[in-house]
């Protein structure tokens, strides 16, 4: 949060702040609660991704309102490299209804891999439209997920790497089991089967936050098109999820201010204000979305997250030990 408020305060300073605050007499503060109504029906969506996979994983007996609180609790740690800290939920999972979290944990990396396939998409989808520039990050995003899919979908490659990880010295040997155990939900939901509707429902999630950036841009009065606004703010959020900062801090604001200013002629002031507001929109609400939710969670579970860290390692240890043996 402290590198978030660096950051913009950069930006504000390189572009003036008197500059900026002109810019913002005359935006209107209703775009902004709109962008943010969107933000979270991409939060919606996304949820129902989550129930997906927990169904993939023969997962039951979660109340949907417990589910939803934890999925939205896991953008607390939001602010991550590629969002990996969301696997906060499987640890609020676990501690509220016992599922290992061994088991939950690859929903994240599923999240992303769809996630990429349903930006890369609009990507695809908006660069039709004649901005080619981003086919390129669009042909790196497609790559990657290409990549995880052929590594897990080969068994016999994924269970050798791990264990590669498995000879190396000290704790990182230690996890070897854990990854193994991991795997296996990983490569249920890396299935075929398994990727077209959590990627649909990615592309339209992320659509939605795509709208709040062209919805900001109307609130200074700016005509950029929906295509437009679908191809900058899908190729900046795909270039900070490749560059491994959190949140994509810096990556992202850049690529999106830089768009804006040069292929969308917004002045430089009004694209720098949009900029922060988008974000602040769809990164910092989700995480303010994240401590409410937590906070309710732990209204209706007040044990949630009082053990220790080591506690919680060694119970989680012995449950993921029950689950095999069982």
């Amino acid at each position: 949060m402290l590198l978030g408020v660096c950051v913009y305060g950069g930006f504000v300073v390189y572009r003036g702040v008197g500059e900026i605050g002109r810019s913002l007499e005359h935006f209107k503060p209703s775009a902004f609660v709109i962008a943010c109504a969107l933000a979270f029906g991409n939060y919606v969506l996304r949820y129902f991704k989550w129930e997906f996979y927990l169904s993939r994983l023969q997962i039951r007996g979660v109340k949907k309102m417990d589910s939803f609180l934890t999925y939205l609790s896991g953008f607390v740690l939001t602010v991550t490299p590629g969002k990996v800290g969301e696997v906060f939920k499987s640890l609020i999972l676990f501690e509220t209804y016992g599922v290992p979290i061994t088991k939950t944990a690859p929903i994240v990396v599923a999240e992303r891999a769809t996630d990429v396939v349903g930006i890369v998409l609009l990507i695809i989808a908006s660069a039709s439209l004649g901005f080619a520039g981003g086919l390129v990050w669009a042909g790196v995003g497609a790559g990657l997920v290409l990549a995880l899919l052929l590594v897990v979908g080969h068994r016999g490659l994924s269970l050798w790497l791990i264990g590669l990880v498995g000879r190396l010295p000290g704790r990182l040997g230690k996890i070897a089991p854990k990854l193994e155990a991991a795997y296996e939900s990983l490569a249920t939901m890396l299935k075929p089967r398994n990727l077209f509707v959590p990627s649909v429902l990615s592309a339209a999630a992320w659509m939605l936050e795509c709208l709040s950036l062209w919805v900001i841009l109307g609130g200074f009065g700016e005509s950029t098109s929906v295509s437009l606004s679908t191809f900058f703010y899908s190729t900046s959020t795909l270039v900070g999820a490749i560059v491994p900062v959190p949140g994509g801090l810096g990556v992202t604001e850049s690529a999106l201010m830089g768009q804006m200013t040069t292929m969308g002629h917004v002045e430089g002031s009004t694209a720098t204000a949009a900029m922060i507001l988008v974000r602040f929109a769809t990164l910092w609400f989700a995480v303010i979305v994240g401590f409410v939710a937590l906070s309710l969670m732990k209204r209706r579970f007040p044990g949630l997250l009082a053990k220790d860290a080591k506690d919680t390692t060694d119970t989680n240890d012995e449950a993921s030990a029950k689950g095999e043996a069982a």
